[in-house]
């Protein structure tokens, strides 16, 4: 089986997290959307994007089924798309969720069956809804991982509190404390738990990734895969290639791909006057206000901080922009910006190549033509948002 998963109005909100990759390439539980649905639906799969992200992310060819990137499925959803038939389409209110076509053409959706879809399901709109969903997908996805398999033994060494834990092939922690009686604990395939840390479930910590000596990992919190993690995170999640490896705290929050945190950097999720914190929004070019009283950090794929970076309630950092320096820089920190508290410079594309190579380089990725592409397009469509 095929499918193609589309961008919604959602990739617009979801800005700067998907300015390097559709709706569905987002990670929330433990697989991104895109692999949620293809472990469901035992599916290939491919993607209807921005043009200039089709490079990298391509639709496949001769698939009939379509779904909405930004809806994440459950077992009540795969049942209903499991029984469309061709020129159907399956819509909550003014969503479409999927739909059976020869073409995927959201005008012509409009002309096929329209079938109601009587229950509820998750839908990323907005860049808190990554971590305010997790613990609940983790839990999905622990479930559709893990169900009728047998767990890799865990050493002896550790205390398991509850026996809701999960080792892959070659996953190793020792002397740690696993508490999973507040939610699931999976451990991906030669990824490692290193000594002295403590692990609340729901949590995450996908393949060939690691967390350091004596952390302290909170409920809801994925690690996406390639990463190294250390410190305090709680009710966050990282994407994947990247690194938070020194002390401080990152807590509701996201990370993209290729990022790193400097030592002792950290965030704020909670406001001083314990008021509803408020997100920078790219389609208003205003503060939105979230109704969240905890809210972190989003930092979109490629971003740097230095050490000791403080971030305020409710940060913003776009794609590609590095920063450092003493004070807390603004709220919104625009794509490819160089600088921090005292002042931001455009971090010119071609010195940005030449870190990014040396990131890609570090882990055997080649940073090739489409990687650089992307990147431009993002460069150029985010002009406007650099008034330094």
């Amino acid at each position: 089986m095929t499918i193609n998963l589309f961008d919604d109005a959602s990739w617009m909100s979801l800005r700067p997290l998907t300015f390097t990759r559709p709706v569905a390439d987002l990670r929330i539980g433990i697989l991104t959307i895109a692999e949620k649905w293809a472990r469901y639906l035992n599916a290939d799969f491919g993607f209807y994007t921005q043009d200039y992200l089709s490079i990298k992310f391509a639709p496949k060819p001769n698939a009939d089924l379509f779904i909405n990137g930004a809806v994440c499925p459950d077992e009540s959803l795969i049942e209903a798309i499991s029984g469309l038939k061709a020129g159907e389409a399956l819509h909550k209110n003014d969503i479409v969720v999927a739909y059976i076509s020869d073409q995927h053409d959201p005008e012509a959706v409009k002309l096929l069956k329209q079938i109601e879809y009587p229950g509820d399901f998750t839908r990323i709109v907005y860049p808190e809804h990554i971590f305010g969903n997790n613990p609940a997908e983790i839990r999905k996805d622990f479930k559709l991982l893990t169900e009728g398999r047998s767990s890799a033994k865990l050493s002896s060494t550790n205390q398991l509190l509850g026996d809701d834990i999960f080792m892959e092939e070659g996953a190793k922690a020792e002397c740690c404390v696993f508490n999973s009686t507040y939610g699931p604990i999976y451990i991906g395939k030669n990824a490692e738990v290193w000594e002295g840390s403590l692990i609340r479930g729901s949590f995450a910590l996908c393949e060939n990734s690691s967390i350091k000596m004596g952390s302290k990992i909170y409920s809801g919190t994925t690690i996406g895969p390639n990463s190294r993690a250390g410190g305090e995170i709680n009710n966050a999640v990282i994407w994947g290639n990247s690194a938070k490896g020194h002390e401080g705290y990152l807590g509701n929050s996201v990370m993209g791909e290729w990022c790193n945190i400097g030592a002792d950097t950290n965030n704020s999720n909670l406001k001083n006057n314990y008021a509803e914190v408020k997100l920078y929004d790219y389609e208003d070019r205003k503060m939105r206000n979230t109704s969240l009283q905890f809210c972190g950090l989003i930092m979109a794929d490629h971003a740097k901080a230095g050490i000791n970076t403080m971030f305020n309630t409710g940060s913003v950092v776009g794609v590609g922009a590095n920063v450092f320096g003493a004070g807390f820089p603004p709220n919104h920190i625009a794509d490819f910006s160089w600088g921090g508290a005292a002042g931001f410079d455009t971090y010119k594309l071609h010195k940005m190549f030449e870190t990014t190579g040396k990131v890609f380089a570090r882990k055997d990725v080649a940073f090739d033509e489409a990687e650089k592409n992307i990147l431009t397009k993002v460069f150029e469509l985010t002009e406007s948002y650099r008034r330094f």
